[in-house]
């Protein structure tokens, strides 16, 4: 059976992985990982997200160790090089040695020989970019991925990779994830072009601006009060960088707008930005386009994957999203790294 909504629905196992690891894991009993993937499954949804970098590793064991492939899903990971030791994690680059390393570390917690759609993570600007596509190339015809793809790179940047890897007959990328929901549009005006120039699908991630669109936040909220290990908890680093993207008078302004909207349609906040990016953005289902989404719990993405199933926005509602927009478009966070 198809999904029964407008674009395909990956999701995101950022949250999968053992506790303490750096990064964003929240789900890390099995079991309960088991009930997320029997819900998004339910809802006719097949494909998964990870990264070598999700949970040090472990996201990428989880799913093994949940049997991803009896389950016949389908896999996407990425290499996060990290020339700089970002991340809490030791120094690795997009050269040979590192790249090769990477994907067979990859497939190995995964149980695999292969994987459906395999991306360079984040750029390297300390490695030559043609020797990090000679070595994709080479994992490409030994048949490590069937698909490849780039996220948080500039427009410039993709051009370039496109316009190499032509040059040299090389496989070209064929899917940008990145950065896109109705208040961080950043994407649409020079990315977007470039991408459809090349014949590249976009996959968005932060579709809920990491659970900033939601009722849980607001601008009275102290940093003493955050959740600990939640998206926003300043006292980690991957809630520092969600705070420095999103946590602002204008965001909040914008908040403002969405939440005066929906209220006089019995809305929540989260439910209008999901239906928003299925019906109102810029993605289209025709050139592949797909929207990620992660959870921490199973009822959470049985929320969400309602909402993305239900029909499009108001008139009133759209209009708030979109002078919310407006609001933060001067402040908004870079889509690359």
């Amino acid at each position: 059976m198809s999904p029964n909504t407008k674009l395909p629905i990956i999701f995101g196992a950022m949250t999968f992985g053992k506790a303490d690891t750096a990064g964003q894991t929240r789900t890390t009993n099995l079991s309960d990982c088991a009930a997320i993937l029997d819900t998004f499954q339910k809802h006719n949804h097949n494909e998964i997200d990870t990264s070598r970098i999700y949970g040090e590793g472990t996201s990428e064991e989880y799913l093994a160790a949940l049997d991803w492939k009896t389950r016949a899903l389908v896999m996407d990971t990425k290499y996060c090089a990290t020339p700089h030791g970002l991340f809490g994690q030791p120094v690795s680059k997009l050269n040979e040695k590192d790249t090769r390393a990477k994907m067979e570390e990859s497939l190995k917690a995964l149980g695999t020989e292969s994987v459906d759609l395999w991306y360079l993570h984040t750029p390297d600007r300390t490695t030559p970019i043609e020797e990090t596509l000679k070595v994709v190339n080479d994992l490409y015809k030994e048949r490590k991925f069937k698909n490849w793809g780039v996220s948080n790179y500039m427009a410039w940047e993709v051009a370039a990779i496109c316009e190499i890897c032509e040059a040299k007959g090389y496989v070209k990328p064929s899917v940008y994830q990145g950065l896109y929901n109705a208040i961080h549009r950043t994407v649409e005006n020079e990315l977007f072009p470039c991408l459809r120039k090349y014949g590249m699908s976009f996959y968005a991630f932060n579709p809920l601006a990491g659970g900033y669109l939601t009722d849980r936040y607001h601008r009275e909220d102290k940093d003493e009060d955050a959740e600990p290990g939640s998206r926003f908890d300043p006292k980690k680093l991957f809630g520092r960088m969600y705070r420095q993207r999103y946590w602002s008078e204008k965001t909040f302004d914008a908040l403002d707008l969405l939440r005066a909207a929906a209220k006089k349609h019995g809305l929540g906040e989260s439910e209008c930005a999901l239906r928003w990016m299925m019906h109102h953005s810029q993605l289209k289902k025709e050139l592949g386009d797909k929207v990620i989404i992660g959870a921490s719990s199973e009822k959470q993405l049985r929320m969400n994957l309602k909402d993305f199933e239900r029909e499009e926005l108001s008139a009133d509602v759209l209009e708030a999203l979109n002078q919310g927009w407006e609001l933060c478009r001067g402040n908004a966070w870079k889509y690359f790294h």
